[in-house]
C-alpha cells in the first residue's frame, strides 16, 4: 500500500536539528491528514522544499501539526524524465481535466498556451486566479497519485514567448491532426539518438492546441524554435483537446519508461 504523501512549501528537513520534529503542513494538508485518520506509528511520504524525499514515522499529533521522525531519506527517487505539456487554453474545465489526469501520469510542468484559436483570453487578475486553481488541482492530483513532486504550472504564454522555457528540451513534439507518419515514440527515440541522452535524463515538451487545433503558423514556429522538433500524430482518430492532452503524455511517459 502506498504511503500518504505531503509536500512542504518551505520546510527543509535536512535543516531540522531535533528528532522528532513538527512538520509544517499547510492548512489544506493538515485537513488531509485528519481525513486520512493517520495514527502514531504510521509512516508518511514527505517531499520537502529542497525536493528531497523522506519517509517519516508519525510520533504524535499536536495542535501545531504532526510530530515525526525521519525513517528513511531517498533523494534519488525524484530523478526521472521530465515532460512539459504546453496545453492550448480552452473553454470550460478542459484544462482542469488535463492537469488533473496528466499529473497523475507524471507530467512535471504545465504551460497554459494562449493560441491563435483560443477562445478564452486570460490576462491580469483573471489569469492569476485561474492559474491558482490549476496549481491547486496539480497539488491534489500529485498527492493522490503519489508523485515525487508537484508539477509546476506557469502563467499563460503565447507561442512566441516560450522559447526560453523550451531551450533545454531534448525535443519538442507538436501534436497536430495534419501530421502523418511519425508518432510520439518514434520521435522521442530519434531525439534521444541525436542528443546521446538516456531516457532517464530526457526533457520532452509536448504541444497541444485548443479547440480547432494549432494553426500552420504556430506549427512552423515550434518546428523552427531550436531543439529538435517533430510534428507528430496521435493516431487516425481526431481527438478533443482534453483527450489529446492526456493521450500524448501517456505515450511519452510510457516511451521514457515512467509508466512501465
Amino acid at each position: 500500500m502506498s504511503l500518504a504523501r505531503f509536500f512542504l512549501p518551505s520546510q527543509v528537513l535536512a535543516c531540522e536539528q531535533e528528532s522528532p520534529f513538527i512538520l509544517r503542513l499547510s492548512a489544506e494538508d493538515e485537513h488531509h491528514a485528519r481525513v486520512l485518520r493517520l495514527a502514531a506509528g504510521e509512516h508518511v511520504a514527505v517531499v520537502d522544499a529542497a525536493q528531497d524525499y523522506f519517509e517519516c514515522e508519525i510520533v504524535s499529533f499536536y495542535a501545531a501539526g504532526m510530530c515525526v521522525r525521519i525513517a528513511a531519506h531517498n533523494s534519488a527517487s525524484v530523478d526521472r524524465p521530465q515532460v512539459c505539456l504546453l496545453q492550448g487554453i480552452s473553454k470550460g474545465d478542459k484544462v482542469d481535466v488535463v492537469i488533473r489526469h496528466a499529473t497523475e501520469l507524471g507530467v512535471t510542468q504545465f504551460v497554459p498556451l494562449a493560441c491563435e484559436r483560443s477562445v478564452v483570453k486570460l490576462d491580469g487578475d483573471k489569469a492569476h486566479k485561474r492559474v491558482g486553481r490549476w496549481r491547486a488541482i496539480a497539488k491534489s492530483a500529485a498527492m493522490q497519485s503519489g508523485q515525487p513532486r508537484i508539477p509546476e504550472v506557469t502563467l499563460p504564454y503565447r507561442c512566441d514567448e516560450v522559447a526560453e522555457i523550451l531551450s533545454d528540451a531534448t525535443c519538442i513534439l507538436i501534436c497536430w491532426e495534419e501530421a502523418h507518419g511519425v508518432g510520439v515514440s518514434e520521435a522521442i527515440a530519434q531525439a534521444l539518438q541525436l542528443s546521446g541522452q538516456t531516457a532517464a535524463h530526457a526533457r520532452v515538451a509536448l504541444v497541444i492546441g485548443p479547440e480547432g487545433g494549432l494553426t500552420q503558423h504556430e506549427v512552423d514556429y515550434f518546428l523552427h524554435m531550436g531543439p529538435p522538433a517533430y510534428a507528430v500524430t496521435l493516431g487516425s482518430s481526431i481527438l478533443r483537446t482534453e483527450t489529446a492532452g492526456i493521450v500524448a503524455p501517456a505515450l511519452a511517459l510510457s516511451t521514457l519508461g515512467v509508466l512501465q
